[in-house]
């Protein structure tokens, strides 16, 4: 087990854009560093109940777990089958993507695994990348091919989906597909309404050009399906990997120089800098204000203002 301590991180800061951001944040805020040694880190999901955080360190294939009450840093799960996206569904259960296995799956409170999906319509998915909740229980997730194009995220292997795409899982089990317009389908995130859905496309890592967006779509949580899908917002450097909203409706996602933070319009408002490209972030601690960013190499955290609007 390690101990972590907090470290002023130097290259870091908050960029204010717009005066909304500033309220964002007190005073005095600073970045701190809760630990590193990773490879490429993802996947935060934060446990209420057990005030710890799970994320993953995807090449290294295994699973980690912060603890807020020491600040030690211990194995949750190795191997992992190279999980990526996390998150904690409204039970307070772990539902995780995992590129090794090709599948989505849940940890039940007893510590035993459920495999959610696997195939779809009767070929493999090809590497399950992030995953949400809705209030409802169905599990939202997006599939790119990230996890079978090398050995490095998972195993080297030939898609049997014919694209990148989105999917539901229903609570009786059921799997559609939402979306099938993706290049690299990537992040996934909720509206603090449920009434949109945002998914990012990072289609810019395999294309010259490629799109480097967040999208919104309407979401008939009846129905189950998606309209729409324009584009939210265009990243400024790098790509939008993993993202969350807060309670006001504003979009914190990672980038290739921190944290970008986009209002409801789109706009971006500013910016939390690290010295390395960030990879995703959720919303925990006891009052769902302190922001948890996963840096390649590192675990950061920013106390903010803002309130996460969804739990995990």
């Amino acid at each position: 087990m390690e101990y972590g301590h907090l470290e002023h991180v130097e290259g870091s800061g908050i960029e204010v854009l717009e005066p909304e951001f500033k309220l964002c944040f007190v005073g005095h805020t600073r970045v701190e560093r809760l630990w590193r040694g990773a490879r490429w880190c993802e996947g935060p999901a934060w446990f209420a109940a057990g005030r710890y955080l799970v994320w993953s360190d995807i090449p290294n294939n295994r699973m980690l777990r912060w603890d807020d009450t020491d600040g030690s840093v211990s194995d949750f799960r190795i191997p992992c089958n190279n999980t990526n996206g996390n998150t904690v569904d409204y039970q307070g259960r772990l539902l995780t993507c995992e590129h090794l296995t090709r599948r989505v799956t849940r940890t039940e409170h007893n510590g035993t695994i459920t495999v959610l999906a696997d195939q779809y319509e009767g070929k493999a998915l090809n590497s399950p990348n992030d995953i949400v909740v809705h209030s409802d229980g169905s599990i939202w997730f997006t599939d790119p091919d990230y996890g079978i194009g090398s050995d490095y995220e998972g195993l080297r292997a030939d898609p049997e989906q014919d694209g990148c795409h989105v999917y539901r899982i229903d609570t009786t089990g059921s799997i559609t597909r939402v979306a099938s317009d993706f290049s690299k389908p990537n992040g996934i995130c909720f509206s603090e309404d449920e009434k949109f859905l945002y998914i990012s496309d990072t289609g810019a890592t395999h294309e010259e050009n490629g799109p480097a967006h967040i999208r919104r779509f309407s979401v008939d949580s009846n129905a189950g399906k998606l309209s729409g899908g324009e584009v939210f917002a265009e990243c400024t450097n790098g790509l939008f990997d993993g993202f969350r909203c807060d309670t006001m409706g504003r979009i914190w996602s990672s980038a290739g120089d921190g944290v970008h933070c986009h209002a409801t319009n789109g706009d971006l408002i500013g910016k939390i800098v690290l010295p390395e490209m960030a990879g995703n972030l959720t919303f925990g601690g006891t009052k769902r204000n302190r922001l948890f960013i996963c840096g390649t190499t590192s675990l950061y955290s920013v106390i903010v203002t803002a309130n996460g609007a969804a739990p995990g």
